[in-house]
């Protein structure tokens, strides 16, 4: 493919958005579990890229495939740069927990230990600990010529035994997993501050007891990951059962990478590379513990709240809040808005629960890509349909690593009678829409909540995200219309306010970018404002550049990856990229154009991919009450503004943080978590509904970090 435009590719730019997670756990200013957290996620992260992506490019090499992306690279070439890449993460993953994380740890009396650094009182704990509760689920596996190498599934943590038998010569090998079912780590009694061991440290001080007719050599903990990305026949007469069949496929993915321990055993690590069939750059030498997701849940273990973030309290707005005991006559009275998790996703729960609990309400329609293991939308559909109300919902089972969740809701919602779509052949849908209808004294009326994030209560306490109540008749009839293409065969009609995917929303973005650069050759207001999740789709940043070339200015705050390289003159030069990463995930999307001076405010479920705007049902829709435009508006104002967890890209690709010089400390996250606090405040306490203020300037310069 010829490369006509700067374009950085795709598994690059995700790589350097996992590097500005992990230079999160870095920072002195955050707390200590934070930065812990940090670390965590950014491991988890990279398990994902592995699992998907890093295992596509493989497929790719492996089928001899030599068409370059539009960033020129092959895919042979981008594996190269891959694994030089990812090496030197997990280097630098592992230089911050061994050189900075563990001594801060020591300072504050918090120890890791292994089991030859404890006094006789720990020794007597974990022997006891041992014997009684782990002992029991070991299950050593010896390897030999009459029992194969065990079946490893997906990052799970192994521990590679040599042993050595009386008159027998050679090396023998086993494999002990570490139950992945019990807590990764043991917390041990201590005079002073606190001591923990890892499960795997615990297992190799008593591996003699497993081999008791062999002498151990060597041990090393191991991990593989494997291929997970999962290969689906759409046309399968009985689709949910094929999702199954996939899911059971990705547990025996190739592998992608071994993860050891950087002393290990010369003669287990060539076992293991021999009984995996790794390749030497598939090996990742490891100078610390394995899988350092286990410190997320480390750094919420009680005691060590004040090394954590001061949290973040949804507040919530229910409709005596905005001056109605009633939800429905809150939103007939106007359109609401709510941003996550600074407004609790209480009320969009309570939403569908008193839609299922009212007696007037008929029918509720909803999508549902992620929910939560519990979720309480799930019980109130479920409550609805038992109360006889009509109740349609599209389960995505095609939401990756969450296939599994999602086919025990869709056949919990089937029992309870609700009727339950599959999904589109070849389409994910992605969109995030409940429609209600409603009987009323002037006839049906149908209410919407539209939003920018999953209806997952879980997720919804660390994502940012919007949602917007409304029973305008426009909405209203357009989201009829969606879901009767969602779940017939109806054509897709002329929406009055949507612009989906993927037949209409591409078409959407094209003509409002147009738009804008007719307007900077008039000589109009002219501008785009964009928060996006990634920007990767080539021609839309070609229409970008284009709006750039100009005279459009342009703001895109784009979290993850950016495809596009902003500030090449005569190019990019009127394009700014940043990129917020902190306490909280950011995860709505924002659309705003200048439009001659008529500012249009959008919200929606699609990021600038092609895979948004080409292969999923996804959805776009405008804020148009003016108090709601004034406050995305000042959402969008205050993140351009945050100094402290915005980083701006450079020219050359690369993230720096912004200059604090002269400005002062704002943090999006705290501001708007303590504007919702102050804002429920003062309208608990005059009762009544008040026009939206915007933050003043030098309120922004007042926050602290």
């Amino acid at each position: 493919m010829e490369n006509r435009f700067p374009y950085y590719n795709r598994e690059l730019s995700w790589m350097d958005f996992n590097m500005r997670v992990l230079e999160e756990s870095m920072k002195k200013e955050n707390p200590l579990m934070e930065r812990l957290r940090f670390l965590s996620i950014s491991g988890s992260n990279l398990d994902e890229f592995f699992m998907v992506r890093v295992a596509g490019v493989k497929e790719q090499v492996r089928a001899d495939y030599k068409t370059p992306d539009p960033s020129g690279l092959t895919p042979q070439k981008l594996l190269t740069e891959l694994n030089a890449k990812t090496h030197a993460f997990m280097e630098k993953q592992y230089s911050i927990y061994t050189r900075s994380i563990l001594p801060l740890l020591r300072r504050c009396g918090i120890r890791f230990v292994d089991g030859s650094d404890l006094s006789p009182q720990q020794q007597s704990y974990v022997a006891d600990y041992f014997h009684r509760v782990l002992f029991p689920v070991l299950t050593p596996l010896a390897v030999d010529t009459s029992r194969p190498f065990p079946f490893l599934a997906n990052k799970t943590l192994n521990i590679a035994v040599r042993l050595s038998i009386k008159k027998e010569k050679g090396a023998h090998f086993a494999v002990v997993q570490v139950p992945g079912i019990l807590p990764r780590f043991l917390e041990i009694p201590e005079q002073e501050g606190r001591t923990f061991i890892l499960l795997e440290d615990l297992i190799i001080h008593f591996m003699p007891e497993l081999f008791d007719l062999q002498k151990i050599e060597a041990c090393c903990p191991f991990r593989l990951t494997r291929d997970s990305d999962l290969e689906i026949d759409e046309e399968a007469e009985d689709f949910l059962n094929e999702i199954q069949k996939s899911i059971k496929r990705r547990k025996h993915g190739r592998p992608v990478r071994l993860e050891l321990l950087s002393h290990c055993d010369d003669e287990i690590r060539a076992f293991l590379t021999d009984s995996l069939k790794v390749k030497p750059h598939d090996i990742y030498e490891i100078t610390g513990p394995l899988d350092l997701t286990f410190l997320g849940k480390f750094a919420g273990l009680s005691g060590f709240e004040s090394m954590c973030y001061e949290p973040v309290r949804p507040v919530y707005p229910p409709a005596d809040f905005w001056g109605y005991e009633n939800i429905f006559d809150a939103i007939r009275e106007k359109d609401r808005l709510v941003h996550h998790p600074y407004d609790s996703f209480e009320c969009v729960v309570d939403f569908v629960r008193t839609a299922a609990e009212d007696p007037n309400v008929l029918a509720i329609k909803q999508t549902l890509y992620r929910v939560s293991g519990h979720s309480p939308i799930v019980a109130a559909l479920i409550r609805a349909a038992e109360n006889g109300k009509q109740v349609t919902v599209l389960v995505e089972l095609k939401a990756r690593f969450d296939e599994e969740n999602n086919i025990i809701w869709a056949r919990k919602l089937e029992k309870a009678g609700c009727h339950v779509i599959y999904g589109l052949t070849g389409l994910k849908t992605h969109c995030k829409i409940c429609l209600v209808v409603r009987r009323e004294e002037d006839g049906i009326r149908r209410y919407v909540h539209l939003g920018t994030g999953n209806y997952n209560d879980s997720t919804a306490r660390i994502y940012t995200d919007l949602g917007m109540f409304t029973c305008r008749e426009s909405y209203g009839s357009d989201a009829s219309s969606l879901f009767n293409v969602i779940t017939g065969y109806s054509l897709p009609p002329t929406y009055h306010k949507f612009a989906v995917a993927p037949l209409g929303l591409r078409t959407f973005f094209s003509r409002m970018i147009e738009r804008e650069i007719e307007n900077a050759q008039k000589g109009l207001p002219c501008g785009i404002t964009a928060k996006i999740n990634s920007l990767v789709d080539p021609e839309i940043i070609g229409l970008l550049y284009k709006a750039s070339s100009a005279g459009v200015p342009i703001f895109l705050i784009v979290r993850g990856i950016c495809c596009l390289t902003p500030g090449i003159e005569g190019v990019s030069d009127n394009i700014t990229v940043i990129s917020i990463v902190g306490q909280l995930l950011e995860h709505s999307r924002i659309f705003l154009f200048e439009n001659g001076g008529n500012r249009r405010v959008y919200l929606g479920s699609a990021d600038w991919m092609q895979r948004n705007l080409d292969r999923r049902i996804e959805l776009v829709f405008p804020v148009e009450d003016e108090d709601l435009k004034a406050r995305v508006l000042e959402i969008l104002e205050t993140m351009k503004n945050d100094t402290v967890n915005a980083r701006m890209q450079l020219p050359d690709t690369s993230y720096v943080h912004i200059d604090r010089r002269g400005r002062g400390a704002v943090n999006c996250h705290r501001l708007f978590a303590d504007r919702a606090r102050q804002e429920f405040e003062d309208r608990k306490s005059v009762k009544e509904d008040k026009p939206f203020q915007p933050i003043r300037s030098n309120d922004l310069k007042e926050e602290n970090p």
